[in-house]
């Protein structure tokens, strides 16, 4: 599935490379948007709560939802940043989704795809998005390199999602100042969260560590703020929720435990 996902997001890449311009002037002229690593730290595990319709491992989520309320939703139940899952073709996302859910909330917003071109970085930013997204497996690590120096210059945050030792390595080579780790593997779609367990510990304690997938109510926060995380992504269960603030509520209290400084 990663590499379908990823073939089509630098499809849709090729669209843009007649607007490298246009895009250039629409980050030169694009409004400060709020910090994302800043909004993950604190003295609990934060949520970075995910607008998510559907899934290839669960199919439909919640077909309906609309992106703006789900964010306003999202941030009257405690959310620290918003992940917005843009992707069309198997998360029945949009980019229009970003640009509702900034209209409707102030929170940090990661712009969630299969990123895999350095205009790509420009478009998300020119959205209003604070991060995006980029998966170590996908990318070769010079090609990391690029796209999260690209960011920078954009003046836009990265997530960079690993799911072992050499894709950590990768993400500290390209200056990552936040690392999630992803217990579901994206080639068999099974959830382990021992992946994170595993990981999270090893991520330098002044790097952000965010534990991803698989995580449903309070137990997997509580394993999560164990391993050392700062945050956790949570999209299905809050998405399905017939009350997502509540069901934010419900995780959004359990105190950080930070990690150990791994010795070099």
């Amino acid at each position: 599935m990663l590499r379908e996902l990823s073939d089509a997001s630098a499809g849709r890449a090729e669209s843009l490379h007649g607007r490298r311009a246009e895009l250039e002037r629409a980050v030169a002229d694009a409004p400060i948007v709020p910090g994302f690593a800043a909004a993950l730290r604190g003295t609990r595990v934060t949520v970075i709560a995910e607008v998510k319709r559907r899934s290839p491992s669960k199919g439909d989520i919640a077909p309906g939802l609309s992106a703006g309320a789900q964010s306003a939703a999202y941030a009257a139940g405690g959310a620290a940043a918003l992940s917005i899952l843009t992707e069309p073709l198997r998360f029945g996302g949009s980019d229009a989704d970003v640009a509702e859910a900034r209209a409707a909330t102030a929170l940090p917003i990661l712009k969630k795809d299969f990123h895999v071109a350095p205009l790509q970085m420009l478009e998300a930013r020119a959205l209003g998005a604070s991060a995006a997204l980029l998966i170590a497996r996908a990318l070769a690590p010079a090609a990391l390199v690029e796209l999260a120096r690209t960011a920078r210059d954009a003046g836009l945050e990265t997530l960079v999602e690993i799911r072992d030792e050499r894709e950590l390595e990768a993400a500290l080579l390209a200056e990552a100042t936040v690392i999630g780790v992803n217990n579901r593997n994206l080639e068999t779609l099974v959830i382990d969260l021992a992946t994170g367990e595993r990981l999270v510990p090893l991520i330098p304690a002044d790097r952000v560590a965010v534990f991803e997938s698989g995580v449903y109510g309070p137990a997997e926060v509580e394993q999560a703020a164990a391993a050392g995380a700062d945050a956790v992504l949570v999209g299905s269960s809050l998405s399905a929720a017939a009350d997502p603030a509540a069901a934010l509520r419900a995780i959004a209290g359990i105190a950080r435990r930070g990690r150990v400084a791994v010795a070099a």
